[in-house]
């Protein structure tokens, strides 16, 4: 009753992210902001990033259920202010604020099965949890497209108030069961207010290079210069900090190194993935919103499967370094595939590779949190858990930042030399962004032209994830692998000190 109380909060907060990925196409449109469309995903990671690791400590202080609750107020009140959103900036601003709860139902979630389930356990479990995003998955999409070309791209936003109603009254009932264990802690907030301008200076840099800014434009060195100083600070603030965001302590693990580092490769490849395989649909293939809402399903239901079928392979076995190296092999087929995709390819041949990059990447991510519980001492469970999810988010915001920079630069560099480009305006790449699906009637004489550089746009994309997906896997090579514990609480620390042992006996 605690797992399945918990698991609705997720399901909100999974949601949001399949629902509001096949809208993205049309925000753009209503709102006249491609040029921002990366800050609508990365505004929300960024503030969940910061967001995580706090509600972890006060959680501990004063109990999982009024954490989730809060955490559901915020995320419907930010949802409200969404819907009603008139300009991309507003958008934005109310997205960050969504993050702020979001980061609170994904890290309350995490927190409790690792209150109550033990690390071997654990894997089974991720069949519950991939359960979630499989529903999520499923009508996420569908409903996005639908509420995008038939009700109004808002009601993305307003179908999280039923739902997060239903949660905040089965939270204040099945959570009262677990008892909070009043953990004083020291919150970082300098630490975490650090953290996120520094990735903003850097997401910054990132965004503006696809709309092809000169690296030495005054604005471009101001930022870099800016996020190289607070890096250096925020490093400081760390190492200083009783109580820090990302404890030092922790990267001494090699565990945790090697875990974090795959961790932050491939929610780069995955959530830029789910953000640009719409536009790449619509544009490419000239489909609805709706339509193509049900094409992602192959490549989100993979990837739950993927969890799934690790989930369950972990607590059967105990191990776990095989099925990340595994799930990336097909992550860079898949992606290599994509990047052949021409405009002739068969619908049920993209789906195939959008299929197999996604059960390759539901391999990956569950066994990665795992390993990084089993290996840290339970003091540092709930740091590591939050460290993990503060990867992910900046992983997910680098790719989403990234992507969008290469897919900009590289259409508007592949329009540049074409008869007639004029047509399109100053910045081509935006203006066919705009309109979605009636790009290729913008310009009827540059009709091929469009459809030949919008291709080679997206295969550049999607070679860029093929190269992030192989270091992640030569990383993954060198997560050591420690025996998945049995036990949970007290008897952790003893049990963790006799694995890590054998495991360093082992390497050397």
């Amino acid at each position: 009753m605690i797992i399945a109380g918990v698991l609705l909060g997720m399901f909100l907060a999974a949601l949001d992210q399949t629902i509001v990925a096949t809208a993205l196409p049309r925000i753009a449109a209503d709102l006249h902001g491609g040029e921002h469309l990366s800050w609508v995903i990365s505004a929300y990671l960024l503030t969940a990033t910061a967001a995580t690791p706090i509600y972890g400590k006060l959680s501990d202080l004063y109990g999982r259920k009024i954490m989730l609750q809060i955490a559901i107020t915020v995320f419907l009140v930010s949802s409200v202010l969404c819907a009603l959103a008139g300009s991309m900036g507003q958008l934005i601003a109310a997205r960050a604020l969504q993050g702020l709860g979001g980061g609170g139902l994904l890290a309350m979630a995490h927190a409790t099965i690792a209150d109550v389930v033990s690390p071997r356990e654990r894997g089974r479990y991720q069949a519950y949890i991939a359960s979630v995003f499989a529903a999520a998955s499923v009508i996420g999409p569908v409903l996005g497209g639908v509420f995008a070309d038939h009700l109004g791209w808002p009601w993305v936003f307003w179908i999280n108030l039923p739902i997060g109603l239903v949660a905040l009254v089965i939270s204040q009932r099945v959570l009262s069961r677990l008892a909070p264990k009043r953990v004083r802690h020291e919150i970082d907030y300098p630490g975490a207010v650090l953290i996120v301008v520094t990735v903003g200076c850097v997401l910054m840099v990132t965004t503006l290079l696809g709309e092809v800014m000169a690296w030495d434009a005054p604005l471009m060195l101001s930022l870099a210069g800016a996020a190289a100083v607070l890096l250096a600070i925020t490093i400081i603030q760390q190492r200083r900090a009783r109580e820090a965001i990302l404890p030092p302590r922790l990267f001494a693990n090699r565990v945790f190194r090697t875990a974090s580092t795959t961790t932050v490769l491939t929610a780069a490849v995955m959530l830029g993935g789910i953000v640009f395989m719409p536009l790449f649909l619509q544009l490419v293939f000239g489909l609805a919103a709706d339509t193509t809402g049900l094409l992602l399903i192959p490549l989100t239901a993979a990837t739950v499967a993927g969890a799934v079928t690790s989930g369950r392979l972990m607590a059967k076995t105990g191990r776990y370094k095989r099925f990340p190296l595994i799930g990336i092999a097909l992550n860079i087929m898949g992606l290599l595939a994509l990047s052949f995709v021409s405009r002739e390819t068969p619908l049920p041949l993209v789906c195939t590779a959008m299929a197999l990059t996604g059960v390759g990447i539901g391999l990956v991510m569950p066994v990665m949190l795992v390993s990084v519980q089993n290996a840290v001492a339970t003091r540092d469970l709930g740091a590591a858990s939050a460290s993990v999810s503060f990867f992910r988010s900046i992983g997910g915001s680098f790719g989403v930042a990234l992507f969008g920079a290469v897919l900009m630069a590289t259409l508007n560099g592949a329009l540049r030399s074409a008869t007639g480009v004029e047509a399109l305006g100053a910045n081509p790449a935006l203006t066919l962004l705009h309109a979605g699906t009636g790009a290729m009637a913008l310009a009827p004489a540059l009709t091929g032209e469009v459809g030949d550089a919008i291709v080679h746009a997206f295969h550049i994309v999607f070679l860029t994830g093929m190269l992030i997906a192989v270091l992640a896997f030569v990383n993954t090579l060198f997560l050591a692998e420690i025996p998945l514990r049995t036990t949970v609480g007290e008897d952790e620390e003893e049990e963790t000190a006799e694995a890590s042992a054998v495991c360093s006996c082992a390497a050397e």
